[in-house]
């Protein structure tokens, strides 16, 4: 239950700062909020992180509908097979599902992602994202070092 829970908080979270940038700002406008380091910006994306495949065929949108649609599945169901009494890979894996269903829904409502969230250090300016790309950034590295812990304690017999 919990997996779901927190799935729906990604969800909801994404959805709603999407909602509320598309609400307030003009496509490809910025606001700064923290001079010279963080802003906010409309942007959309129909590419991939880094605007991957961004500017490939028509395939590109269903493409990528269809990754996210698998990894979707493939990790509640490899949630459900292993990981629901671990407590660190459930956060990590509906962190990952979360995200990868709020950018699906982007996806399929409006072909393209919204991002907002732009980030600058000194010279170097990274590319703007979201609360679902920052969920399944986030996730990621938990998922990362759950698997490190896990396979500790399997190597010292404890599980």
């Amino acid at each position: 239950m919990f997996y779901f829970i927190i799935i729906v908080f990604v969800v909801a979270g994404d959805q709603v700062t999407k909602a509320l940038i598309m609400q307030s700002f003009s496509p490809y406008e910025s606001r700064p909020i923290i001079d010279g380091l963080f802003n906010l910006v409309y942007v959309t994306n129909t590419g991939a992180a880094f605007s991957f495949l961004a500017d490939a065929g028509p395939w590109r949108h269903w493409f990528f509908v269809a990754v996210a649609a698998l990894a979707i599945i493939a990790f509640t169901a490899g949630w459900w097979l292993w990981a629901r009494d671990k407590a660190l890979l459930t956060i990590a894996m509906a962190l990952i599902v979360g995200g990868a269903i709020g950018n699906l829904i982007d996806r399929l409502r409006f072909g393209a992602v919204v991002d907002f969230l732009d980030v600058m250090i000194r010279s170097y300016h990274w590319p703007a994202f979201n609360v679902a790309d920052s969920c399944v950034c986030v996730g990621a590295g938990l998922y990362i070092v759950a698997a490190v812990l896990i396979d500790r304690s399997a190597k010292k017999g404890k599980i």
